[in-house]
């Protein structure tokens, strides 16, 4: 059963853009090797097929699979996933309720909202800022530079810092503590 927020179970809609593989590369220095990963609107699985290619275990959940991510729950580590923006402020009040660590790809302005501030100054923000845009494919299947900035809205991963801005070109290695390293050319 449908909930009236969610949206709409069709291809084509404002909701309906893929993230691309490469997102996922700012988030890695991040994370730990052995965490399951929860894709809670996996859409057409591209960030679940880029954390499994990187060996990290993934659970991925979509509205079109019948799972809404509002009203279930699966135990994970972290919920990384490009939130339906029209949904934006309910998967981030949905993420701190659950207290889980939690990334979600949003565009910058999700910084504003009256009703966002106030999560924000309760429950603490941090943000990972890619140097580049991210090439969404469109519902049309081709890839479509975006005409936003989009960011890592992160919760209780405990960043270095409250903005962590990131080269996405630079190679990464994963250290002797399963969490990844920026190594620079």
């Amino acid at each position: 059963m449908r909930s009236k927020n969610q949206p709409p179970m069709k291809k084509g809609s404002p909701d309906d853009f893929q993230t691309p593989i490469k997102a996922i590369d700012c988030l890695l220095p991040y994370l730990k090797k052995d965490w399951t990963i929860w894709e809670c609107a996996s859409g057409k699985g591209n960030l679940v097929k880029g954390f499994t290619e990187k060996g990290f275990n993934t659970i991925s959940t979509d509205i079109l699979q019948g799972v809404d991510f509002l009203e279930n729950y699966f135990e994970c580590d972290i919920i990384i996933t490009n939130p339906p923006y029209s949904l934006k402020e309910k998967f981030l009040e949905r993420c701190y309720e659950l207290g889980k660590p939690f990334a979600l790809l949003m565009p910058l302005t999700a910084l504003e909202s009256e009703k966002r501030h106030k999560l924000y100054r309760k429950y603490g923000i941090q943000l990972i800022i890619p140097n580049k845009r991210f090439n969404f494919e469109t519902p049309s299947g081709n890839g479509s530079g975006s005409w936003f900035c989009t960011a890592w809205f992160c919760g209780n991963i405990n960043l270095p810092k409250d903005l962590n801005f990131t080269e996405l070109d630079k190679p990464f290695i994963l250290d002797g503590n399963n969490r990844s390293k920026m190594k620079l050319k």
